[in-house]
């Protein structure tokens, strides 16, 4: 079993910038993929970006997101600048196994846990 607990959501104006954490507990951390999902009101869940071996990102939000991971810590990191109104929605962390093709990163299938997410909310 693997627990996700996000934190760092909140309210911010379009042009700033938001960290997301997502603490992981159980499993061996390092030997996951992490990835962060992002459902907006109406709109189905969407892959943002992953971290495992290598980083992928949504090509909506390359160049402005970055993930990071501090194993030590358990914990996945999302740094999202310049953000925009359509960044808008709650956003999951999740953690699934590495696998030898990365497609199944950008698909909740390639996730076997989710944390509860947490609310982001950029105006403009």
């Amino acid at each position: 079993q693997v627990q996700l607990v996000e934190s760092g959501g909140g309210l911010v104006q379009a042009g700033g910038s938001l960290r997301l954490s997502c603490a992981a507990s159980g499993r061996a951390f390092g030997r996951n993929v992490m990835g962060w999902f992002r459902q907006a009101p109406g709109k189905e869940r969407e892959f943002v970006a992953a971290s495992g071996g290598s980083t992928y990102y949504a090509e909506s939000v390359k160049g402005r997101f970055t993930i990071s991971r501090d194993n030590a810590k358990n914990t996945v990191f999302l740094q999202m600048n310049s953000l925009k109104p359509e960044d808008t929605a709650v956003y999951y962390c999740a953690a699934g196994p590495l696998r030898y093709s990365s497609t199944y990163y950008y698909t909740s299938q390639g996730y076997d846990y989710w944390g509860q997410g947490t609310e982001v909310t950029v105006s403009s």
